[in-house]
Parts: C-alpha cells; sequence; structure tokens
C-alpha cells in the first residue's frame, strides 16, 4: 500500500511549492528512494517493471505518475513541471490570474446569455415564418439539447491542445452560426443555425476547467464562485435585455445582438494567456531549445500527437465519467434537475406578471430580481470560503463533503421558493407583484448554491480533467433545460384548465418536485467517503495528489488513462 503523507508534511509541501531549485529536487530523489526501500513488495515490483501490465491498482498507477517519465526511448529529456513551476498558472500573480477569470467570466456569460435572450423572440418567429409558437420553441429546444452535447465534445479535447484554442474555435463558430440565424430564409435554416450553434458552444465545462489550471484544491473556492455567477449571470440577464430588443427591434437583432456580443468576448479572450499546464512546458521547452538547452514539452514527443484510438477515447471521457463516476454521475444530475426546475419557473413569469399588467418591457425587468439572488448567492459564500480555509490552515486538509455544508442551508430555499412563487401569483387586489419577485429571488439563491457547491466538489475532486467531470454536469443541465423548452409553456397554460388557477397548480408541481430534488443534496454530504471511493477515477488522483503532497498533476499517466477507459 502507498503510504500517505501526514498533515505536516501535506501543508509543508504546499509552503514550499514555490521554490523548485536543484537542491530541493536531489532531496526528494533521496526521500523517494527510501520511501522505495520501505515499500511494499507490489510496489518495489512495480518499480522494476515500468512497462508491466497495464492491469496495475491505481495505488501503483498513481505512483508511476510520481515518478513520471523523463527520458523518451531514444534519449530525448522530457519537462517535468518541476523543470518550470514558475512559469506555470499556479505561480501566476494575482492579478493576471483574476485578468484570466474575468475575461472567462465575459465569454461564459455570452455563451449563456445565447440561450436565455431567444426565448422572448418566439412570438415573432411564428410571425416571421408562419409557425405556431410551440413549432418556434423547437429552435430553443435543438440549441440546448446540442449544448448539452457539445459541454461533453470540446471539453476533452481543451485538456489536450489548451483551453485557448479551444475557446476561441468554439466562440468563432458560434458567432459564424449567429450570421445564419440573423439571415436565415426559411425556418428550417433557423432550426439548422440554432442547433450548430448549440454544438458549437464550449460552455462552462471548458471555463470552470481552467479554475484547475490557476489554483490548487485547496485554493480554488473564491475562483469556482465567480465563474458560477458567471454561468448563472449569462442565463438570468439574457430575458432583461430582451425586452427591449424585442419590444424596439426586428427579430433579425435577438441575433444580431448576440453576435456583437460574442464577438466583443472573443476579442477579448484573443489577448489572454494559455493556462493548461502542459501547453505551457511545450512552449517553454521550445524557448529553451533556442538558448542551447536539449529538453523537449510532453506533447512535443508524443508520436502520434493523437493517435486514433486516443481521439476516440479523448472524445468519449467526459460520457464515460458521466456514467461510471459517481461523484460526476449524482452532483450532475442534482444540478440538472434543479436547472430544468428554474427553467420552467421562469416560463410561468408572461402569465403571472400579465395578471398585474405587465408589458413586454415589465415582464423583462421582473427578471431582475433572479439578478440580486445571484448576487446575493455569491456574496454569502464568502464567509463559508474564509472558514474552509482556517480549517485547512490548521488542520492541513479538508473534508470534501465540508464544501457543501453551506448548501445544506440554501437548497430549501427552491422548495419553499417554488411555493411561495406559486401562490403569490394569484394577482390583485389579494397580492402585490412584490411577492413572487421576493421568491423568484430565493429560487435564485437555492440555485446557485446548487451549481456552485457542486461544482466546487467535482473541481476539488478531478483537478485538470475537471472540464470533463463538469462536462457532466453541463450536460445534465443543458439537455433537460432543453426538453423543459417544450413542455414550460403548457405545463403553466393546461394544468387545472378553466380553474383560474392554473399559474399557481403549475408552480405548485414544481415545488414538489424541487423537494424531492432536494434528497440527493443530503446523501450526497452524508455518503460522500462511499461516494468517493466508488470513484475509481477520481480516487486514483487524489492518490496520487497525496503522494505529490497536495499538488495537482498537469496530466494523468497514460496508464491511468487507458486502465480506466478499460473498466479496470
Amino acid at each position: 500500500m502507498v503510504s500517505q503523507p501526514s498533515e505536516k508534511g501535506d501543508i509543508a509541501g504546499r509552503s514550499s511549492g514555490s521554490q523548485h531549485t536543484a537542491e530541493t529536487a536531489e532531496k526528494a530523489g533521496r526521500d523517494l528512494e527510501k520511501g522505495e526501500e520501505s515499500s511494499s513488495p507490489e510496489r518495489t515490483e512495480f518499480n522494476e517493471h515500468p512497462r508491466a501490465s497495464r492491469g496495475g491498482s491505481l495505488a501503483a498507477l498513481s505512483h508511476r505518475a510520481s515518478h513520471p517519465q523523463t527520458h523518451t526511448d531514444d534519449g530525448k529529456r522530457i519537462m517535468q513541471e518541476e523543470d518550470c513551476w514558475d512559469k506555470l498558472g499556479y505561480q501566476w500573480p494575482s492579478w493576471k490570474k483574476w485578468m484570466l477569470l474575468t475575461s472567462i467570466f465575459s465569454v461564459q456569460v455570452s455563451m449563456n446569455f445565447n440561450t436565455s435572450v431567444f426565448p422572448s423572440a418566439v412570438p415573432l418567429i411564428a410571425e416571421e415564418y408562419g409557425v405556431s409558437e410551440q413549432a418556434a420553441r423547437v429552435n430553443q429546444m435543438i440549441f440546448l439539447v446540442l449544448y448539452a452535447f457539445g459541454c461533453e465534445l470540446w471539453a476533452p479535447w481543451s485538456e489536450e491542445f489548451g483551453r485557448w484554442r479551444i475557446l476561441q474555435a468554439s466562440l468563432f463558430l458560434i458567432n459564424i452560426w449567429q450570421i445564419l440565424a440573423a439571415l436565415a430564409p426559411n425556418f428550417g435554416s433557423l432550426i439548422v443555425a440554432r442547433g450548430l450553434g448549440g454544438l458549437s458552444t464550449a460552455g462552462g465545462s471548458v471555463t470552470i476547467g481552467m479554475v484547475a489550471d490557476l489554483y490548487q484544491a485547496d485554493d480554488q473556492q473564491y475562483a469556482v464562485a465567480y465563474v458560477v455567477l458567471s454561468s448563472v449571470l449569462g442565463t438570468s440577464i439574457g430575458p432583461v435585455v430582451a425586452g427591449p430588443i424585442t419590444r424596439f427591434l426586428p427579430l433579425a437583432w435577438n441575433f444580431w445582438v448576440q453576435l456583437i456580443f460574442g464577438g466583443a468576448v472573443q476579442a477579448i479572450h484573443f489577448f489572454m494567456p494559455e493556462s493548461r499546464s502542459t501547453i505551457i512546458m511545450d512552449r517553454e521547452a521550445k524557448r529553451r531549445r533556442k538558448n542551447g538547452e536539449e529538453i523537449w514539452g510532453p506533447n512535443e514527443v508524443k508520436k502520434p500527437r493523437v493517435s486514433a484510438k486516443e481521439f476516440a477515447i479523448t472524445w468519449a471521457r467526459p460520457f464515460e465519467m458521466f456514467f461510471r463516476e459517481p461523484i460526476v454521475l449524482s452532483c450532475s444530475l442534482l444540478s440538472g434537475f434543479s436547472d430544468a426546475l428554474i427553467f420552467t419557473f421562469q416560463e410561468g413569469f408572461h402569465p403571472v406578471f400579465e395578471k398585474w399588467g405587465f408589458g413586454t418591457l415589465a415582464i423583462a425587468w421582473a427578471f431582475i430580481p433572479i439578478n440580486v439572488g445571484y448576487f446575493i448567492a455569491y456574496a454569502s459564500y464568502f464567509p463559508w470560503i474564509a472558514r474552509d480555509r482556517r480549517t485547512i490552515k490548521e488542520k492541513g486538509s479538508l473534508q470534501p463533503e465540508q464544501r457543501l455544508y453551506w448548501l445544506l442551508y440554501l437548497a430549501p430555499l427552491e422548495f419553499f421558493g417554488l411555493f411561495g412563487f406559486a401562490w403569490t401569483s394569484l394577482g390583485p387586489p389579494q397580492v402585490h407583484w412584490f411577492g413572487p419577485m421576493f421568491f423568484s429571488a430565493m429560487i435564485a439563491i437555492a440555485n446557485y448554491a446548487i451549481y456552485m457547491s457542486t461544482i466546487d466538489y467535482m473541481v476539488a475532486a478531478y483537478g485538470v480533467y475537471s472540464a470533463s467531470a463538469t462536462g457532466g454536469n453541463g450536460f445534465a443541465r443543458d439537455f433537460l433545460a432543453g426538453i423543459a423548452a417544450m413542455y414550460s409553456t403548457p405545463l403553466y397554460t393546461n394544468i387545472g384548465q378553466g380553474s383560474g388557477f392554473e399559474v399557481e397548480y403549475a408552480s405548485t408541481i414544481l415545488g414538489c418536485l424541487a423537494f424531492v430534488v432536494l434528497i440527493p443534496v443530503y446523501i450526497i454530504y452524508w455518503k460522500g467517503p462511499q461516494i468517493r471511493e466508488a470513484s475509481k477515477f477520481a480516487k486514483g488522483l487524489e492518490t496520487e495528489r497525496n503522494e505529490r503532497k497536495g499538488r495537482r498533476l498537469s496530466s494523468a499517466p497514460r496508464e491511468m488513462l487507458d486502465n480506466y477507459e478499460m473498466g479496470r
């Protein structure tokens, strides 16, 4: 069995992480030799046979990660993290990290803005192309469903080829399809444009994955909270902006506005640095070779760069993690069903606020309390993040389930908020319009908390592979929201038809479903250790981090990935 470092050793490893001199490297080598002498026969045998069977244990595979290949078969020296630690994202100054985070904040808002500004165009589409409003909603459904697959398909390539290239390619394609949507000559062309736009959207899986490029697990929470805020804001500012667009501009401008926003954020992101460790190492190796040093980056020595087998494995990784990693599956379904409830409830704004005589602009501004709720939720995490940091400082580590603690108190607000929204939707003179707005803010607080806590939990577990892991979260959220696009309006108009309580009954049903969604929150918190134990890939990464004294690895060893793909 691989021995685990003590808490004191863990703290010392992190505090001295920035000093990678030849002296410390030599000392580490002596320590490793001592560790090997005291290790089990299985571990000694593994060291003697580095190209042994692929069926090794996760502990053995993790041990190999801590003893990475330093030279190729033909003698080329391969750059290690320790050779350029000061160049990696973990060592960037705070201003540089937050500059990059702010750029991807704008990227994420833009991508989700494209999903939320569109629904207001449904009546205009129906009129323009001579179809029913329900048929017009197919555009929203196809966009969100393919967005779900886009999150999964783009994410792993950002881990292989870098975040910058993938986000730039995604943004470019999104903007191209906006032009096709704006100029669509017929309804079929519009559906194609929206579908391609959704499939081209990399989404939060890549932007959230970048947090793991910049921060260790113990330091990531402020950054995760910030990026999660960008994701939820994108879905809530769209309706606010859509009001004036729908009121004063023709249909095409719904897409021209999306294009202008997308083009602006792509231009901002264009000037941002790459954060993926392996790409930085490749570039540093090239720079050093120009100065006469014989060293190659980890991707430069791959021949071929991506084989056909690796191509298939890489693309399948997010889907496989979704179904085979209990952490990914449980957190993704929790977040996905919550998002579907929120999306459905927002469709009720029109019939609800029309009771008070709200027009197009007033209904758009009724979404402002949701944005306020998101900011309140974001700020509410600060004391808990500070508390977690004190715990890490005092004890040397943080139980992963502690990242879900604040969620235990905020998640019930979704249940209470939906019931409150339902029965303050009676209209005048019984209720003031402030009532449903107040409860919509409560629902937003809960939605942010569910997304933030589950993402924080997953990023901590999967590190640089969190893009693939959180791709499952995005897949569940967008896929279920896409399905909701087709049933939301019928739900608010057909349930209890003729009773006068159609919207109240619909929101009550959502409230009952929210109670069911609450249950997994507490199961994940109480049964977290068992869930993590059953998540083999996360377990392997955790073992490796422990051997590296709390540091994330830049990439998992090929053997670990191969064994995982083979189901071992």
